[in-house]
């Protein structure tokens, strides 16, 4: 596989050069706090606010096209669009890779690496609220599947393994625990259980395993900051598409506003100077 040596406005940063950051940006004492933009916009946004990586949200993407779910192609354009917007390295939110079989999910990295993503998640959720986890066995050989996938690149990129358990109905930490080890030991880089609402259960993670830990602080508990987290040993701290869903309440708060015959949401918009900076 060849990789265009693709570069990004602003500060020139090739596929090569970003990976080798956001591998960096893992390996230092301090979490890395990992915001998700939706769009080329927010990207943008996120860099002029000095924020140092980005990872794309399907969540977001999804609410972009009014549906609660998205394809592959679509998540793809929009890793290629947020990695284009800004010199910032991407990890891309890939879902379950958009297939059961390990060589589907395979495939769905090495489609991500072309696209220019620094780093790249799978997780075990298997779509079907019936059986919403795929039994252990698979769901190894799946990540296991990526990870030889990452290491065939010409430009490994950052790779996380996430356990869904805590998201669908399965409050099962122990078995979460359980596969983030199987995980960690099949090669994952980083590893992920989003649904972690406490420092308690924070640190019983951490705690577990040996690789880089990424927290979503969509589900936590909100007055957890980031001094704690970096404190009992988080390496990474996303917001999923949190930010997504503030936005699209800040809209829908005006749109009612303005359906009732009122225009006090005039008030609150930034200044078309500060876009422009952003956006120039």
């Amino acid at each position: 596989m060849r990789l265009n040596d693709r570069r990004s406005p602003g500060t020139v940063r090739t596929v090569t050069d970003k990976a080798a950051r956001f591998r960096a940006l893992h390996e230092r004492p301090e979490p890395l706090l990992l915001p998700n933009p939706w769009d080329a916009g927010t990207a943008r946004l996120l860099a002029g606010l000095g924020f140092e990586a980005l990872a794309s949200t399907s969540l977001g993407v999804a609410n972009t096209v009014g549906r609660t779910h998205v394809t592959r192609q679509e998540v793809l354009d929009n890793v290629r669009a947020i990695d284009d917007a800004t010199p910032l390295p991407v990890n891309a939110d890939l879902e379950n890779g958009f297939a059961d079989d390990p060589a589907g999910v395979a495939k769905t990295i090495e489609l991500a690496a072309r696209s220019g993503a620094a780093g790249a998640s799978i997780e075990d959720y298997t779509g079907d609220p019936r059986r919403p986890i795929y039994d252990f066995e698979l769901s190894v050989d799946r990540v296991r599947a990526a990870v030889e996938a990452v290491r065939s690149l010409p430009v490994p990129l950052v790779f996380t393994a996430r356990a869904e358990n805590l998201l669908h109905g399965v409050n099962d930490l122990d078995d979460t625990i359980r596969r983030l080890q199987a995980f960690e030991e099949a090669g994952a880089d980083v590893l992920y259980a989003p649904g972690l609402r406490t420092l308690e259960e924070m640190r019983a993670v951490v705690s577990s395993v040996g690789k880089p830990v990424n927290v979503v602080m969509g589900f936590a508990d909100p007055s957890i900051t980031l001094e704690q987290l970096g404190e009992i040993g988080v390496r990474r701290v996303s917001i999923g598409g949190a930010l997504s869903r503030l936005a699209l309440k800040a809209f829908m708060d005006g749109a009612t506003q303005m359906r009732a015959g009122r225009f006090g949401f005039v008030a609150d918009l930034p200044p078309l100077s500060e876009l422009h900076r952003s956006f120039g």
